[in-house]
């Protein structure tokens, strides 16, 4: 595993640009047309320069990542709009993707329709900073455990949801292991842990230096939908996410 030593914040981001950009076969002008921003503001990136917000917002989706992925990547402040919306529904989520895992492909992107029509409540709270366990030195893993959180999953979650969507079995306190640096980031638990986030697995072995493994581990045949019901989940308060996963369980004995 390639690690990133001493570097924070910043710098992350710029291991983040330049290798998904070499990886893509992007230029400085490439991914300027992409984000329509200045080439020189790419690169200034690219060079350490602290990027902006509206800036990071331009250049994820021109990377195909989501907004929030490269502030949690790079161990950036998230901007109180994107973080979850109601850090108590963390604790359905888990239980949603168990149920959802259950239905059909159709079924599921039914759950992921259902979930993208609910209406959008109002933030009934500030999404709570990290708690000291989970302020991690840099390193690859605290990075991807990052993205993980900002997607509403603590150390359990994670580790239930991977369960759901690759057939790994870890404990929440491995997660935290990775997120410290202690439990190395193997090619095969790259792989799946892509596969929760729903990043294409070659992109995150791109930014992260690490070869896939030869043979994929296995996925649940619905776990790109499974992972953007993840997704999907963040702008919901706990009673719509508890509700989605009661509609699961009806879906299941439909």
């Amino acid at each position: 595993m390639i690690e990133v030593g001493g570097m924070m914040g910043y710098p992350m981001l710029r291991v983040l640009l330049a290798r998904l950009s070499d990886h893509r076969g992007l230029s400085p002008e490439d991914l300027s047309r992409l984000a329509e921003v200045s080439e020189a503001e790419v690169q200034e990136v690219r060079d350490g320069v602290d990027p902006s917000s509206s800036l990071l917002l331009r250049l994820a989706p021109a990377l195909g990542w989501h907004d929030v992925d490269p502030f949690a990547f790079a161990g950036m402040p998230v901007p109180d709009e994107l973080t979850p919306l109601d850090a108590r529904a963390g604790s359905w989520v888990a239980s949603l993707i168990n149920q959802a895992t259950c239905l059909p492909p159709e079924r599921v992107d039914e759950l992921r329709q259902r979930a993208r029509s609910l209406p959008q409540h109002p933030r009934p709270r500030p999404f709570p900073p990290p708690r000291p366990w989970e302020q991690y030195e840099p390193s690859f893993g605290a990075a991807l455990i990052r993205m993980l959180a900002y997607r509403n999953l603590g150390w359990t979650s994670t580790a239930k949801c991977l369960l759901c969507l690759t057939g790994l079995g870890l404990a929440g306190a491995t997660i935290g292991r990775i997120g410290r640096g202690v439990k190395e980031l193997s090619p095969d638990l790259l792989a799946r842990f892509a596969t929760l986030l729903g990043i294409p697995a070659d992109d995150l072995a791109a930014v992260v230096g690490i070869d896939l493994p030869e043979n994929p581990p296995p996925a649940h045949p619905a776990a790109a939908d499974l992972a953007g019901l993840i997704w999907d989940a963040r702008r919901l308060t706990s009673d719509q996410v508890r509700h989605l996963h009661d509609e699961a369980g009806s879906l299941r004995s439909d």
